[in-house]
């Protein structure tokens, strides 16, 4: 996908992964040491992939494995892979981390591949992106998707601090002329500003038709069917997750909304 991203996707197509969970693979050129970036699924055959994957960009060995967040499409088979390869694994959760310390925000280089980390709570409270700076490419995880939107997975996901993290980002962009993102689901970005953008609107949107549609309101079902009702059934509960958090928000600031408590 560009000079030093590889990509392998998982077999988990669903209305929530899309197409399937994104592992990056990422290898500086004339490097052998390369890096796993959300390793995904507990499945075999996508780590049998992974490996093979690692050894087409040139590498020998992996030395070390991230996770940009602890959702299980996209950590599950972190684990595993680290018994394979001997890896460490990294994360912003202690709990996720294996034989590494916790990830924190700032420059992470990786023999000759130069990483940052940036801390993007929001869609979980441990979400973290990475910029591989001589790509320009940013990879998301589940903080930005290559098509459609994200679910702010309440309660752990907090909408102040999603819509904080997408204006750091927007930032981020420019401040490093950032030219694509890499996503943990869906295709690559190739104008992060703009996708970036129209995230920004579909939330201020979004948010004020939630703020809308509670005047009056007694229960958060009632508010869920206003907005989500035409949403399919088997992404209802993420719409719920997604107005929870909304209304939550829109409690903070002293807007009179249901509680989940009123259901």
């Amino acid at each position: 996908m560009t000079a030093r991203a590889w990509l392998i996707r998982a077999n988990n197509p669903s209305p929530m992964t899309l197409d399937g969970t994104n592992t990056w693979v990422l290898v500086e050129p004339g490097q052998r040491h390369a890096v796993i970036v959300d390793p995904g699924p507990d499945d075999a055959e996508h780590r049998t992939a992974t490996m093979a994957t690692v050894n087409a960009a040139g590498a020998t060995d992996v030395a070390l494995i991230l996770l940009t967040h602890g959702h299980a499409d996209h950590a599950e088979s972190a684990p595993a892979l680290a018994e394979m390869t001997h890896a460490p694994v990294r994360a912003a959760a202690a709990e996720l981390c294996r034989d590494g310390q916790p990830l924190v925000a700032g420059p992470l280089p990786v023999g000759g591949l130069q990483l940052e980390v940036v801390s993007t709570p929001g869609h979980t409270a441990d979400s973290v992106c990475f910029v591989v700076k001589a790509d320009g490419a940013l990879l998301t995880g589940d903080t930005v998707l290559g098509a459609g939107s994200t679910v702010v997975a309440w309660p752990d996901g907090r909408l102040g601090d999603y819509l904080a993290t997408l204006r750091k980002l927007r930032a981020l962009v420019d401040e490093r002329q950032l030219r694509v993102v890499l996503p943990g689901h869906g295709p690559e970005v190739e104008d992060p500003a703009a996708m970036l953008d129209a995230y920004m609107r579909h939330r201020d949107e979004r948010l004020a038709q939630v703020r809308a549609a509670a005047v009056g309101k007694t229960s958060v079902d009632e508010v869920l069917h206003d907005v989500y009702g035409g949403v399919e059934p088997a992404l209802q509960f993420a719409a719920r997750w997604s107005l929870l958090a909304q209304l939550d928000y829109l409690r903070e600031e002293g807007v009179p909304v249901p509680s989940e408590r009123a259901d």
